[in-house]
């Protein structure tokens, strides 16, 4: 069975870690992924009727 070498150490792990991640990126703030976009309202589903006093009314036996 091989054995392991030495654990590494918080420096040589954070070295390694510089090495492979772009440190020096700009860091992008929460508020700035935010993203929009203008939409148009959805038509209205019932016309503009009052669908429960038509439906009342045609089953009140008027």
């Amino acid at each position: 069975m091989a054995e392991a070498g030495p654990e590494p150490t918080r420096e040589a792990e954070r070295a390694a870690l510089e090495k492979r991640v772009h440190v020096d990126l700009p860091r992008v703030r929460p508020e700035d992924m935010v993203t929009t976009q203008e939409v148009d309202p959805a038509p209205d589903p019932r016309g503009g009727r009052d669908t429960d006093t038509e439906f009342m009314l045609r089953h009140a036996g008027w």
